[in-house]
């Protein structure tokens, strides 16, 4: 994920910044599985509407 990064670059240039994350798999060191592609996109597509809901309340608010 480049998050991190965008969020230093744009603060660097005094913009405000507000980020969301979707964790599309969890990843554990005592049971390491792969994952698909498909499989992450299932993730964010299941994470959407919340998503959606979030940001859409968030921008009402001001």
């Amino acid at each position: 994920m480049s998050t991190v990064p965008e969020v230093i670059v744009a603060k660097h240039m005094n913009m405000d910044c507000f980020g969301i994350s979707v964790i599309t798999d969890m990843g554990n060191e005592e049971s390491i599985e792969e994952v698909n592609h498909e499989e992450v996109l299932e993730a964010a597509k299941k994470a959407e509407p919340q998503v959606r809901n979030l940001i859409k309340n968030f921008i009402l608010q001001f």
